[in-house]
């Protein structure tokens, strides 16, 4: 194996020592990374390298020009470190570097570790280009003129239009026969394309002396083979083709429409006295790479944090996981603080909508069935989500998340999901992810 190889397995190692992902969402150090680069810590891997000498320190055999008499030192004698304590092997803790990456590199780490795939959704149009000439039109400038379609258009109606016209001349012959019976005969019985001017000036043709050849049709059917068409413009060839202007269709560009991928995530929490460190902390471990997620999915995304107790109000993200209030709990303050700011700012017609609310489904009477529901029924988004967070299990007037789910059972854009540790974290977030994708 040699130095190139040793190099690239090396590296191999180090990207392979990354702290796998689902584990850095359970255990790892969210706070450690910003809203715009994750921080995934990995394990140092030395890469091997030659030391070399420096030519002008001199290299073995070679002094300062001196030659030391027998028993001379050679330089001083390197200090003694008698208070440092000496290691005992496997206690030693592995140094760390951090693996930064963007939110749409994080994305794309989720969606392979979870196995999603979301397509985000443009809406507001921000340029349209031309692509290729796919589309067709009845008008246009002649360099675009389709002229394949056109000349297939002719040969359709020139199949279409011709006849055996010494088959149809042998009917004029028939005693008794004339242009208008022939005509009739024609159109009416064998579907011949035919026009009565046409038979009129081929009748005038026909000497007067060979007008009764035939006593009958049959006797001309017997008499006279019928060709088609078709055989004798195979053999024979077409010298015309009859164009008309309804043929024309000229080709122009399939105009393609690029939308600018808007996204507005409202994150709601629950900041009451019932809303101890360990359910802030699930809060916070469930909505950050949800955060990450998103904004690694679109062009534009922007994020408004809603706190709440019996009131509801804005905060700064660094703000948001942290706070603590001693009130009660209304969640549905929260819910009209975020329809007032999406109405004012964020019009569904032009920015995908999230609005994810936490906490431990404690709420005050009615507040669930009668306003919150509601209220998630008013306000449009790709998708609604709450996230229990209640690690002690379902307290006995926690049934906030319940009412949700059970009332929105079958609907397609709620998500409801239950987060009682650090493990149920990306369960949930494929919960809620997965309810978006699908």
């Amino acid at each position: 194996m040699g130095l190139i190889d040793d190099l690239d397995r090396f590296r191999e190692v180090g990207e392979n020592r990354r702290q796998d992902l689902a584990d850095f969402i359970t255990y790892g150090d969210l706070g450690g990374s910003r809203q715009d680069s994750v921080r995934i810590p990995i394990k140092i891997v030395d890469l091997p390298e030659f030391t070399y000498d420096q030519r002008d320190k001199g290299g073995v055999g070679q002094g300062d020009g001196e030659t030391p008499d027998v028993g001379q030192p050679v330089g001083q004698p390197e200090p003694d470190d008698g208070d440092e304590e000496e290691g005992e092997p496997g206690e030693e803790g592995g140094d760390h570097e951090y693996y930064e990456m963007d939110p749409e590199e994080f994305a794309e780490e989720l969606d392979e570790e979870l196995g999603l795939d979301l397509d985000p959704k443009g809406k507001k149009v921000i340029e349209e280009t031309e692509g290729d000439f796919t589309d067709i039109t009845r008008t246009g400038p002649t360099s675009t003129l389709d002229f394949e379609r056109l000349f297939k258009e002719g040969l359709k109606r020139k199949l279409g239009m011709d006849f055996d016209e010494e088959y149809v001349r042998a009917v004029l012959k028939i005693d008794g026969w004339g242009p208008q019976r022939a005509f009739e005969w024609a159109r009416t019985e064998e579907n011949i394309p035919v026009s009565l001017p046409w038979l009129q000036e081929a009748y005038e043709d026909i000497p007067a002396s060979e007008r009764t050849i035939y006593r009958n049709r049959a006797e001309m059917e017997a008499a006279v083979d019928r060709e088609d068409p078709r055989v004798r413009i195979r053999r024979d060839g077409v010298d015309q083709i009859p164009f008309r202007r309804e043929d024309e269709r000229y080709r122009y560009p399939e105009i393609v429409k690029e939308r600018e991928k808007n996204v507005v995530v409202v994150n709601i929490r629950d900041v009451s006295g019932s809303m101890r460190k360990q359910k802030r902390e699930l809060v916070e471990r469930t909505f950050t790479p949800l955060d990450w997620y998103l904004q690694g999915k679109y062009d534009n995304a922007e994020f408004v944090y809603i706190a709440h107790d019996a009131e509801a109000w804005e905060v700064e993200r660094d703000d948001f996981f942290g706070i603590r209030s001693g009130g009660g709990t209304r969640i549905s303050t929260a819910y009209e603080l975020a329809a007032e700011r999406l109405e004012e700012e964020y019009p569904f017609s032009e920015w995908n909508r999230y609005v994810f609310a936490a906490g431990d489904s404690e709420n005050s009477s009615n507040d669930t069935e009668e306003a919150v529901i509601p209220l998630m029924e008013e306000i449009s988004a790709n998708l609604h989500a709450y996230v229990e967070t209640q690690p002690s299990g379902n307290a006995i007037n926690a049934t906030h998340a319940e009412e949700v789910e059970r009332h929105f059972r079958d609907a397609e854009d709620v998500a409801v999901t239950y987060v009682s540790s650090p493990e149920d974290v990306t369960d949930a977030i494929y919960e809620v992810l997965s309810t978006e994708q699908s």
